[in-house]
């Protein structure tokens, strides 16, 4: 999306600043150094994928923490989980909440893989069982790092709006996957039951159902479905393509 890629330039955007002689911090990468020719050329290219490997394996240590703890991970605790040194991380990202913002990158675009709308046009059933199952598969892989988004979000106007845009997105797939009954109702009830239905399949309430009720996660898909079948109008007997 063009929200996307702008938060993308931005937070790759690069920054020149210098290395911090007591922690080893500073905003970008270390710069390459100017080479020519075929050998130069190889030789760049070996240092940028092993520097790209090191910042993948660093934001895949932070997301592991996270997930086994949801306390935010120190800079040495990240470290020592991706095999590198503090001064490694320091290097690929200015401070923990830009690497916070590279691991929601790196998370955005798996989740929006797992997001894809699937069985749209099936009957009622289906498309219940095809929404309910990617929309818990996005908040049992990622819940952690959506607490960490929440945790931080008043330090980044970037993170508050990858947040809402997060929402939106998961708003946009509950409206498509359930157009033909929300087609049946009113505006402002339809608003009201999208809001609702928002609130539902949030985060946190699949969070509520693993860690507060002890559901399996094929418990909670059920809770889910049932609630929302629930909730629905009856589905009218037009089809899809008389809808559109």
């Amino acid at each position: 999306s063009r929200f996307w890629k702008c938060w993308r330039d931005e937070a790759k955007a690069p920054k020149k600043l210098e290395i911090d002689a007591r922690t080893g911090a500073h905003s970008n990468m270390l710069d390459v150094p100017f080479a020519t020719g075929p050998l130069g050329k190889r030789r760049i290219d070996g240092r940028r994928l092993r520097s790209e490997r090191t910042r993948r394996s660093i934001i895949e240590a932070y997301l592991d923490l996270l997930r086994e703890n949801p306390q935010q991970p120190t800079a040495s605790q990240i470290a020592k989980r991706a095999g590198y040194s503090v001064r490694s991380v320091f290097e690929r990202f200015a401070d923990l909440i830009a690497l916070n913002s590279a691991a929601a990158d790196h998370a955005f675009i798996q989740g929006m893989a797992q997001a894809e709308s699937r069985h749209v046009d099936g009957d009622r059933q289906t498309r219940l069982r095809s929404q309910v199952e990617a929309r818990s598969r996005i908040c049992e892989q990622w819940l952690p790092l959506w607490r960490a988004l929440l945790h931080n979000q008043h330090q980044s106007d970037l993170l508050k709006a990858l947040i809402e845009h997060m929402r939106d997105a998961a708003t946009e797939s509950l409206q498509l996957m359930y157009r033909p009954e929300l087609s049946t109702l009113p505006e402002a009830k339809r608003k009201q039951l999208v809001i609702a239905l928002e609130a539902l399949t949030e985060f946190e309430s699949w969070g509520r159902m693993r860690e507060r009720h002890g559901l399996s996660i094929q418990a909670s898909r059920e809770a889910w479905i049932n609630v929302i079948d629930l909730m629905l109008p009856p589905t009218p007997s037009m089809s899809l393509a008389e809808l559109a």
